[in-house]
């Protein structure tokens, strides 16, 4: 069974979905106040290890909204002034909730000064963010805006308490203007936002203070499996199919058969090939055009490589497969990088048939001039799509904007086609058709780089393969897949710099990420 922190560290919950929780706390007398100072101190003990007191005063603004935010912000204002910070308060707005208008009472009582207006706000040494927190859901406007605007012109370091002030808490959307900070403490339960792209710029480094909600409260409201959770180490790790039994063969360690590359596009071969091999898959087929075979018995002399008749365009002309083998030999199928769209009946063979099917790149696009929906809802086995943002506004015209609302429109997508779909990005967003998601919490620009996603379809599919002999759920092969191919293009950045990691270079990161958490 989970430990309880590892359970929290998979939630995310929307605004609507956190103040139902809370609601439940303070229903069975948990006291406002009393949760106020528990979760101020626990900020207040971080700040304070973030930016250690030094001999001369570090001097700290703290920025106070008319909510419970700011309430918190003042109550780390308080702490901070006792352990000998030099701390000034900035709040703006007439009105403020009753405990957090005595929070500031209580502070100007102890002579930390407050000041309403932006032109007078002395230095600081770094400031703390608790105008909005999360909940906000109507755009800023003057003269909080250009609060928040000169604020961000400040040129020091700022700490949001729960959210930046100006993020919708759901979609990540900047609601007019937004503080960008440096650092971010999600209170409680980690919120949406942190997980959508647009969000990203804004948050700096984030981390989870945890004040020990209830699983009870959160299993309550969102029931025992949450719709959305964040792939983490422990369940990335715990889908792998290993460890394996003494007794084993390689056709029981699953059979795939990749198909892919043209004269023009060689490489995405390779790197698609490379990917499967890190995945510990037991038999590699890999279909290419008969021109290619050469180049791909020298990169993966393991792999049985299975040249095809070519078009003039030195594109896969039809499927020549072994003989005494056809498509339902194999476990998986992938199908895609650098087939060019001249390979479209290609697509159409292996969309007719029973196998588990992974559809990249070309495979999507010829998916797309096929008709997404209608040809995946003909479908009887499991498909699986790998599209960056460009292909999935292709396949999927109709469903809710990925740039704005990435949740909302994987979840669409794959409800409607029938497919696991796996939208690739900074915080790559996976779901199946039932509706539930899996977000991938880190990523690294370093995988901004031709022929990554090669890599991950080659990676994916050979896990596929084995988790189709080993009865694994579908959608969680998946999301470990993305994990683990983010986490070596992490490694990787962090040993080479964000610009040395292409995506030859990343397959060779990929055996590393294991050896390093097991």
């Amino acid at each position: 069974m989970e430990d309880r922190q590892e359970q929290i560290s998979q939630v995310v919950v929307t605004a609507g979905q956190m103040r139902d929780i809370e609601e439940r706390i303070f229903a069975v007398g948990m006291p406002v106040v009393a949760l106020m100072e528990k979760v101020a101190g626990l900020i207040a003990r971080r700040i304070q290890a973030l930016i250690p007191h030094a001999k001369e005063k570090s001097r700290v603004g703290i920025l106070v909204g008319p909510g419970h935010n700011g309430g918190d912000a003042l109550v780390v204002a308080r702490e901070l002034h006792f352990r000998g910070y030099e701390v000034w308060i900035y709040s703006s707005f007439s009105k403020l909730k009753e405990l957090t208008s005595q929070h500031l009472q209580y502070a100007q009582s102890l002579g930390i000064p407050v000041y309403q207006a932006i032109t007078q706000l002395p230095n600081a040494d770094f400031l703390i963010d608790g105008l909005f927190g999360f909940g906000l859901e109507r755009t800023l406007t003057d003269p909080i805006a250009s609060a928040i605007n000169q604020l961000n012109e400040f040129s020091v370091p700022i700490i949001s308490i729960d959210l930046p002030s100006g993020l919708h808490t759901d979609t990540g959307e900047v609601l007019g203007t937004a503080i960008r900070a440096t650092h971010t403490f999600c209170l409680g339960l980690w919120k949406l936002a942190f997980l959508q792209d647009q969000a990203l710029d804004y948050l700096g480094k984030v981390e989870l203070i945890d004040f020990d909600i209830p699983l009870a409260d959160v299993q309550a409201v969102l029931g025992d499996t949450p719709r959305i959770k964040r792939i983490t180490p422990a369940t990335a790790l715990f889908t792998l199919p290993l460890p394996r039994p003494p007794v084993t063969h390689k056709y029981k360690e699953g059979h795939l058969l990749l198909i892919c590359g043209s004269r023009r596009y060689a490489g995405g071969a390779i790197l698609t090939g490379l990917g499967a091999r890190a995945s510990g898959v037991g038999m590699l087929s890999i279909a290419v055009p008969e021109s290619l075979k050469p180049l791909l018995v020298s990169h993966l002399p393991e792999a049985l490589i299975v040249g095809c008749p070519e078009t003039e365009s030195g594109a896969i002309a039809h499927l020549q497969l072994p003989e005494n083998t056809d498509l339902s030999s194999f476990n998986a199928i992938a199908c895609g990088p650098g087939l060019t769209r001249d390979a479209t009946p290609i697509v159409q063979e292996v969309i007719e048939s029973e196998r588990p099917l992974l559809l990249d790149a070309d495979g999507l696009n010829i998916l797309a001039q096929m008709g997404t929906i209608p040809t995946l809802q003909k479908r009887q086995a499991v498909t699986v799509l790998t599209p960056h943002t460009g292909e999935f506004q292709r396949l999927f015209p109709d469903v809710a904007d990925a740039k704005k609302d990435r949740v909302k429109a994987v979840r669409e997508a794959a409800a409607q086609s029938g497919a696991v779909v796996l939208l690739k990005g900074a915080r790559t967003a996976i779901a199946n058709p039932q509706g539930a998601v899996w977000i991938n919490p880190e990523s690294t620009p370093a995988l901004a780089r031709g022929g990554s996603g090669d890599v991950l379809t080659g990676l994916l599919s050979g896990l596929l393969a084995q988790a189709a002999t080993k009865q694994i759920p579908i959608e969680n092969i998946v999301a470990t897949a993305a994990w683990w191919h983010s986490q070596a293009g992490i490694l990787a950045a962090q040993e080479r710099t964000e610009l040395g990691v292409d995506a030859f270079t990343l397959t060779q990161y990929l055996m590393q990420v294991l050896s390093k958490v097991s």
